[in-house]
């Protein structure tokens, strides 16, 4: 597996210090009673912002903060402390797949990092060995179970993503069929238990599309809050060209010269990933540059 860079990606950037060491278990009483920390409010996976250029809306810990599932997100160069609190709502809050593109490295790390632990913390309050109810600790980096003594760490899914090409460089797409019609990406799915990251791509790749892949470049990762991804990049050659689709989760697959591709898009007969994601990323690094949208919403 040779190693190459995609461009930076919108939810791999970040300007904050995690600060692990600092994760004691009475860092968020203390960093809650300081009007200087910073709070980013979190409701669903979603987020106030204002300003242009857009950033999130951080303020002063309030009183409700203390009762509230918190997580330490680290401090500015600056020394300034973050701290994400879940709470019931956020008025006209956005979410990541909205806002992750256009957000600066600091608030898109921030968020990042907030959603993907208030997601786990959600789904991990009873204990997976007993069943007993478990406790934050580690400042929100873990959950102690006191029946059985046991801890328990956030887990992270790991993703393989491809962009596929045949032996005249054209790029395979495919088309799930949840979405609406002329929605294409890049064939992507999860890393199975012991399974190397390059079979996962050609194993994918064949169960989806029923095309053969040799080679497997790695290109980038970014993380995929959604709940719990991290979506590692590749760029996989195919030694075959036909297409049979598993007509389950691919309805439709293609294969598209640079040209077909801008015509199509131009067109509107094709709509491509959101620029927050890793799949636009391998695309336009296959397509040696930024592709302009027809104009039409992903979502």
């Amino acid at each position: 597996m040779t190693s190459a860079s995609l461009p930076t990606l919108p939810l791999a950037r970040s300007a904050i210090d995690r600060a692990a060491h600092r994760r004691t278990e009475d860092l968020l009483t203390a960093l809650l009673a300081q009007p200087a920390t910073r709070v980013l409010a979190v409701a669903a996976g979603r987020a106030a912002v204002s300003g242009d250029p857009v950033g999130l809306v951080l303020r002063a810990p309030e009183p409700a903060d203390a009762g509230r599932l918190a997580v330490y997100l680290g401090t500015e160069p600056d020394g300034t402390e973050h701290v994400a609190v879940l709470v019931d709502d956020v008025p006209d809050g956005v979410g990541l797949r909205e806002v992750g593109a256009v957000l600066g490295a600091r608030d898109a790390g921030l968020l990042t990092q907030a959603v993907a632990l208030l997601a786990w913390h959600a789904v991990h309050t009873h204990c997976p060995r007993c069943g007993g109810p478990t406790r934050v600790v580690q400042a929100g980096y873990s959950r102690h179970c006191d029946a059985d003594g046991s801890d328990h760490y956030p887990r992270t899914d790991p993703a393989v993503i491809m962009t596929v090409v045949d032996t005249d460089d054209r790029l395979l797409l495919g088309h799930q069929a949840s979405w609406p019609p002329g929605r294409f990406s890049t064939l992507a799915g999860f890393v199975e238990p012991g399974e190397p990251l390059e079979a996962a791509v050609r194993r994918e790749v064949l169960e989806e599309s029923g095309i053969v892949v040799g080679r497997v470049d790695y290109r980038g990762s970014q993380p995929w809050p959604f709940p719990a991804s991290i979506m590692l990049g590749f760029h996989a050659y195919a030694t075959s060209r036909d297409i049979e689709v598993d007509g389950v989760e691919i309805e439709s697959a293609r294969w598209f010269s640079r040209e077909d591709l801008r015509a199509a898009m131009s067109s509107g007969e094709v709509l491509l990933p959101p620029s927050v994601s890793i799949a636009r990323a391998l695309i336009e690094d296959w397509f040696g540059g930024p592709l302009t949208d027809s104009g039409v919403p992903w979502a």
